[in-house]
């Protein structure tokens, strides 16, 4: 498949990524059992993955959005650009940030500094997909779907120069 000026092939498939979807639903499920936690998808990537991964949790729970970029391009700009915040009061509440992807971390490690800043409770992650970079940095992330290696992919809400998101699958940067 391609996308402007890059070839992609099939990597994650739409029933696998519904199956791991289903599982770290109900991980939250149990965890959070009688707590009311407060998701909060870092968009514009997580979309599909949090519109999926809410619809499995059964618990009494709020959705709120942030949008962070560090991205250009196929690669992390290391710089983060914050353009919309987080309207409500955080503080004293269970915070569950969903991410599309962890790569470097650096845009993860700002959002958890600025959410602790405000006196959540507790702050933990879900992540569909993990690259390698963030495993060597340390970035602890509590529920992730799937850990791949530090390849650039597409589809299920992750984009290249913003095509690509609405594909129902993920596709990997053909070599």
């Amino acid at each position: 498949m391609k996308i402007k000026d890059l070839t992609f092939k099939q990597y994650i498939n739409k029933s696998d990524i519904q199956g791991k979807v289903r599982s770290l639903g109900a991980q939250i499920n149990a965890d959070y059992a009688g707590r009311s936690p407060i998701f909060l998808p870092i968009l514009n990537g997580s979309f599909m993955f949090a519109s999926d991964l809410i619809k499995q949790i059964d618990l009494s729970c709020r959705v709120s959005f942030v949008k962070l970029s560090s991205y250009a391009g196929t690669a992390s700009t290391g710089q983060l650009k914050s353009m919309i915040g987080i309207e409500e009061s955080l503080f004293n509440q269970d915070i569950i940030i969903i991410e599309d992807i962890i790569d470097t971390g650096v845009t993860l490690q700002k959002i958890v500094e600025d959410l602790k800043s405000l006196g959540t409770r507790s702050v933990e992650i879900v992540a569909l997909l993990r690259k390698q970079h963030a495993r060597e940095k340390g970035v602890a992330i509590k529920y992730v779907g799937f850990e791949i290696e530090n390849e650039f992919v597409v589809g299920y809400g992750l984009d290249y120069d913003g095509l690509g998101r609405n594909l129902k699958e993920i596709y990997q940067l053909k070599n």
